[in-house]
């Protein structure tokens, strides 16, 4: 299904939307050397209670987990790329975590992901890949707009991740949101331009691109849900909301600092 909202829906959209930029500020500037995934998880649980939002991830139960999710947030860290599953396990200096959120506020969803490195090590090879995937977010975003293709964004993406020197995994990627989490359309990270759906005002399209530095292998971890790099190598994954308006494109998962 591919939903397109009416115009008087935007403003609840960028309230969503500002809602989860908000929680995944907060939580990354909590999350230290010593901090535990699952503190995270009960930090993005509250915040998400308090501001009388809905989880998107609890009773989730796609066929591609072990659902249902039973988290409030997607934690992944270092080897781990997508639907990182919060566990008993403490941050350590140097480690590069990736934090996924998608909540729903008066009945629109907004889904964000931010990667960054964990205390004061900064390994080169990471920075550089979280680096790659944020440019290919903003090439995608910039690729975005009315009359605009699927395809367009697609190959955006996909260039300045190439450019970078990553493989692309083409099982997961962006897709649409609306009164649900997951919709059509699908955005590779990857693909042609001028191919597939055009771009209407009142679409709300999720964009992720996100890399492994080796490879474009996936494994499933044990838990069900967890996917990792096939060789073990580092990853990295970068997430905006934007809205396809009548004059272009809004980000609604931008952080507050990041407007001025």
């Amino acid at each position: 299904m591919i939903e397109i909202l009416d115009p008087t829906d935007l403003p609840r959209a960028k309230e969503a939307g500002a809602l989860v930029a908000e929680i995944l500020q907060t939580l990354k500037s909590r999350s230290a050397v010593g901090t535990n995934l699952q503190d995270i998880n009960r930090w993005a649980e509250t915040m998400i209670v308090e501001a009388g939002a809905l989880s998107c991830y609890v009773d989730y139960a796609p066929s591609f987990g072990r659902g249902p999710f039973g988290h409030y947030i997607c934690t992944s860290v270092n080897d781990a790329v997508l639907h990182g599953l919060p566990y008993d396990y403490t941050l350590a200096d140097g480690d590069l975590l990736s934090l996924d959120l998608a909540v729903s506020k008066g009945g629109v969803v907004a889904d964000s992901a931010i990667s960054f490195i964990v205390g004061d090590s900064k390994p080169p090879e990471s920075v550089a890949m979280i680096s790659a995937t944020e440019r290919a977010l903003y090439a995608g975003i910039a690729a975005a707009g009315p009359g605009a293709r699927i395809g367009d964004i697609s190959h955006a993406i996909g260039s300045t991740l190439y450019e970078a020197g990553y493989p692309i995994n083409t099982e997961f990627g962006g897709h649409g949101v609306g009164s649900t989490m997951h919709q059509d359309p699908h955005v590779s990270n990857t693909g042609r331009p001028g191919r597939g759906y055009r771009l209407r005002p009142g679409l709300l399209l999720a964009l992720e691109p996100w890399v492994m530095a080796d490879t474009a292998e996936l494994i499933t971890d044990a838990d069900g849900w967890t996917l990792r790099s096939a060789t073990g190598c580092r990853t990295a994954h970068s997430e905006h909301t934007i809205a396809i308006t009548s004059d272009g494109v809004e980000i609604l998962t931008l952080p507050k600092q990041a407007h001025s």
